[in-house]
């Protein structure tokens, strides 16, 4: 039998600034971070309770939060680089799907502003090896 988890964090609203934006243009209110990270199932399917035998994703979600509320950013593809280089740095993680979205995209004649629009990055176990042995973006 070959099992397989992940762990997977919906809808988190990222404090940043991303965007360049001109008069008139639809600043977006927030970003949400969808994340999902393959890890090995013996890490999710665990003998005995106790948080040693899991994955602790804590840490990680601190330092994207951490990381997201530093700077401005053009591009939502670059925080995405970023979140994936500090994913590389946990061997325990063996895949990643990032989806990063903003809202709203377009606003609307009542202020009110609509759609959702984002970016989605899948990473594979070897692509992550590869990346702890480069340089930190």
């Amino acid at each position: 039998m070959t099992m397989t988890s992940s762990i997977e964090l919906r809808d988190m609203i990222l404090a940043t600034d991303i965007g360049t934006y001109g008069p008139g243009d639809p600043v977006p209110d927030h970003h949400l971070l969808d994340l999902i990270l393959n890890t090995a199932a013996d890490r999710v399917m665990i003998s005995q309770d106790g948080m040693a035998h899991v994955f602790d994703y804590d840490p990680l979600i601190a330092q994207i939060k951490g990381l997201a509320a530093t700077g401005q950013r053009e591009t939502q593809e670059w925080l995405m680089t970023q979140i994936v280089h500090l994913c590389a740095q946990y061997p325990d993680i063996r895949g990643i799907e990032v989806y990063l979205r903003k809202f709203p995209v377009e606003a609307g004649a009542d202020h009110n502003g609509t759609g959702t629009l984002g970016v989605r990055l899948n990473v594979e176990h070897s692509d992550l090896t590869a990346l702890q042995m480069s340089p930190n973006v």
